[in-house]
C-alpha cells in the first residue's frame, strides 16, 4: 500500500519584477557619487534616498536623490529617521510631483543589511527600487544595477526576501555623457576644456558613422541579412540633415568656433575684473 506524502513546497509568488523596469537621470548618478565624496570619514558607503515618480507604462522614474546618515555595525544599520523626513518635506515643497520611489547605496550589489534598509523602505512607498552604483569605477566602468524585493516563503510561512535586478535605463545627452566618462577616469589631470568636449564628441560620431558604413557595406555584399527597420532609421537621419556644400558647412562651424571663443574670452575678462575688483576692496578696507 502506497502511503501519500505531503511535501512542503518552496513557493515563488507571482513575480512583477520581468515587467517592471526603471530609467535614471545622470544628475542622480552625479549626486550619489558627490556624497561618497563628502562622506564622513569612517563611513564605508553612502545610503540615500531616490526622488522620482511613476510613469503611466510602469517605469520608475528616478530624477533626484539625497543622502541619509546612518551608522553601521555588527550587521545592524541605523538610519537617521527625522532627517530622511526633513529633507523629504524640503524636497516637495519644491517639487511636489516627486515622491520616494526607493532607495540607494554605493558598492557592488547586495549586501547583508540591505534587507533591513529594504524593509523600511518598503514601509515608505510599496515595491521600493534599490540601487546600487560602484563608485570606485573598477575597470574605467561605472556598475549601475537597480532591484526589486520579492519574498520567498516555505509553504504557508514567510521565509526570507530576494532581491532581483530589473532592466535599468540610463540615457544622457552629450555634454552628460562627457562629463560622466570624465567620472569614471579615476585619475584625471583636468575637466576638458568646451573645445576638448567637442573634439570628443566629433570622434564618437565618427566612430558611429564608421559602424553605419560598416552594416551597408555588409548588407549590400550580402553578409548581414537586412533590417528594414534599421534601414528606416538609417533613411530618416539622412533625410533630417541639411543639405549643405562642404565651403557651407565649413563657415557655419568656424562661426561657431569663433563665436564660443568670444564667449570664453568674456568670461575670462569678467573673472579677472571681479578678482582685481577683490582685491581692491581687501586693500581698502586694510588701508
Amino acid at each position: 500500500m502506497a502511503a501519500s506524502e505531503q511535501k512542503t513546497v518552496l513557493q515563488f509568488p507571482p513575480s512583477f519584477s520581468s515587467t517592471l523596469s526603471a530609467k535614471v537621470h545622470p544628475l542622480v548618478i552625479f549626486n550619489i557619487c558627490d556624497c561618497y565624496v563628502r562622506r564622513p570619514d569612517q563611513a564605508e558607503r553612502v545610503i540615500g534616498t531616490l526622488l522620482g515618480s511613476v510613469l503611466p507604462d510602469g517605469t520608475v522614474d528616478i530624477r533626484n536623490s539625497y543622502a541619509v546618515p546612518h551608522n553601521e555595525s555588527s550587521g545592524q544599520v541605523a538610519l537617521d529617521i527625522d532627517y530622511h523626513h526633513n529633507l523629504l518635506l524640503s524636497h516637495q515643497k519644491v517639487n511636489p510631483k516627486e515622491v520616494i520611489v526607493g532607495w540607494y547605496s554605493t558598492g557592488l550589489g547586495v549586501t547583508g543589511g540591505s534587507a533591513l534598509i529594504h524593509e523600511f523602505y518598503s514601509r515608505e512607498v510599496p515595491n521600493p527600487i534599490h540601487l546600487t552604483v560602484d563608485t570606485g569605477f573598477r575597470n574605467g566602468e561605472g556598475t549601475i544595477k537597480a532591484y526589486v524585493s520579492v519574498n520567498l516563503s516555505l509553504g504557508d510561512r514567510p521565509l526570507a526576501a530576494q532581491f532581483q535586478e530589473v532592466p535599468l535605463d540610463l540615457r544622457m545627452v552629450e555634454a552628460e555623457r562627457i562629463g560622466f566618462d570624465v567620472l569614471k577616469s579615476t585619475m584625471v589631470d583636468k575637466i576638458p576644456s568646451d573645445l576638448e568636449g567637442m573634439e570628443i564628441s566629433m570622434q564618437r560620431l565618427l566612430a558611429l558613422i564608421d559602424d553605419v558604413y560598416k552594416y551597408v557595406d555588409d548588407v549590400v555584399e550580402g553578409h548581414t541579412a537586412p533590417d528594414n527597420n534599421i534601414g528606416r532609421f538609417i533613411s530618416d537621419t539622412v533625410a533630417s540633415l541639411p543639405k549643405l556644400s562642404p565651403p557651407a558647412f565649413d563657415k557655419l562651424v568656424n562661426d561657431n568656433v569663433q563665436d564660443h571663443l568670444l564667449l570664453l574670452y568674456l568670461s575670462s575678462i569678467t573673472r579677472t575684473q571681479l578678482s582685481l575688483a577683490e582685491k581692491l576692496n581687501t586693500a581698502a578696507q586694510i588701508l
